[in-house]
């Protein structure tokens, strides 16, 4: 249930919801099976799979877990081209003709819907933690388009959603750098990992380092270059460590040992949807106190005007 990705959302006026409300809400959007002729698509889905009895929404303690599916079918370009292609040859051999652009753009549309029935198809399960205390909202996914492709489904649920990504008064680029190269600067529980990522003003490109010392001269050397940190690896006290990147998402979430061990002798009688429920709120828990904290060294949380949805 660990979430292993984070992408931060301040909801502004949020509409009050029950968690029963909730869940009729998210009924009327849930995933089903994909159609022949779907390419894509997206629903909510039981957080605990079948070990929930379909359950839509946990809420534990004003913490909120939900989760969406999202389906696709998986049809490689190369396989259309070469169907059109075929098409293409055999029309130009029996017609004596070419076949123009617009042809060619209505053979390509019909492949795809013939070819769609029969491509695989791959599922993604993506989960949002909403706190409802710090209207907070988090999304396990591994790019910041599948959270918004998520925000703009929960918008579709709820009729309307205010919600702009969580930002700072700092930019994070600029605290990375400087807690990277000057170390009175780091506040005193914040310990530095062994990954960095080092971009470059002008055409040098972007520098990775993995399992380095990253207080090391040639680290300094780099930022001295000019050099700026754009993702950087470092943990809180122990509790919880991820790579920062610069547009704030956490990425690569590990959770302390102490955590894991307080969950794993939680007494949940062996019942998986009462493990899962555990861990989510150990998680939402540890979250909900290591982001403010996480801003704080940020210089605070920018106050931003949400557009109209």
């Amino acid at each position: 249930m660990w979430f292993k990705h984070l992408h931060l959302y301040r909801l502004h006026d949020a509409p009050e919801i029950t968690s029963d409300a909730l869940a009729s809400a998210l009924q009327e959007h849930a995933a089903k099976p994909l159609g022949n002729a779907d390419a894509r698509r997206l629903g909510w889905t039981a957080p605990a799979g079948r070990l929930g009895g379909g359950q839509l929404v946990h809420e534990i303690q004003a913490h909120r877990l939900l989760s969406a599916l999202r389906q696709e079918r998986l049809l490689p370009a190369s396989v259309v081209k070469e169907e059109v292609d075929e098409l293409v040859a055999d029309i130009e051999a029996s017609e004596s003709r070419k076949v123009t652009r617009k042809e060619k753009t209505a053979l390509k549309e019909q492949v795809t819907e013939n070819l769609l029935p029969r491509a695989f198809v791959r599922s993604q399960k993506i989960d949002l933690w909403w706190d409802t205390r710090s209207q907070l909202i988090g999304i396990n996914a591994s790019s910041r388009t599948r959270a918004e492709d998520i925000l703009d489904l929960l918008r579709e649920t709820l009729g309307s959603l205010k919600v702009t990504p969580l930002s700072s008064q700092t930019l994070p680029i600029r605290a990375m750098t400087n807690w990277l190269g000057d170390t009175a600067s780091r506040p005193a529980d914040l310990q530095l990992g062994d990954q960095v990522e080092l971009k470059a003003k002008g055409d040098d490109g972007v520098l990775r380092a993995r399992q380095v010392d990253l207080d090391s001269d040639e680290i300094q050397q780099l930022l001295e270059s000019g050099r700026q940190a754009s993702k950087l690896a470092i943990s809180l006290e122990g509790r919880l460590s991820f790579i920062l990147h610069d547009d704030l998402a956490l990425k690569s979430l590990r959770f302390g040992d102490a955590l894991i061990e307080e969950a794993d002798h939680a007494d949940d009688g062996d019942d998986a949807l009462a493990r899962l429920e555990t861990d989510f709120i150990l998680m939402a828990q540890a979250l909900s106190d290591d982001i403010p904290r996480l801003i704080e060294w940020l210089g605070g949380e920018t106050q931003r005007e949400p557009a109209a949805q």
